[in-house]
């Protein structure tokens, strides 16, 4: 694993479980975390050659700066 991917800790806090029980634990809730990891790919946004080459808009004009910066 990677720096970024840590295997999900768990702590037992109530019980006694047995050598079995936790394996089994660990083999379901091992599976069931490697599946959501899988399905959480985020789909890459298709940009087509006309977006990359779009120009992009012009920023809102200020309405604060008097025209031609002359307050009179």
């Amino acid at each position: 694993m990677t720096e970024q991917q840590q295997a999900p800790a768990m702590d037992i806090v109530r019980g006694h479980p047995t050598e079995e029980e936790l394996a089994a634990l660990i083999a379901v809730l091992g599976d069931a975390y490697a599946q959501e990891a899988a399905d959480a790919v985020a789909e890459e946004p298709h940009v087509s050659a006309w977006q990359r080459t779009q120009r992009s808009l012009r920023k809102p004009l200020r309405r604060d700066i008097p025209w031609g910066r002359f307050a009179g």
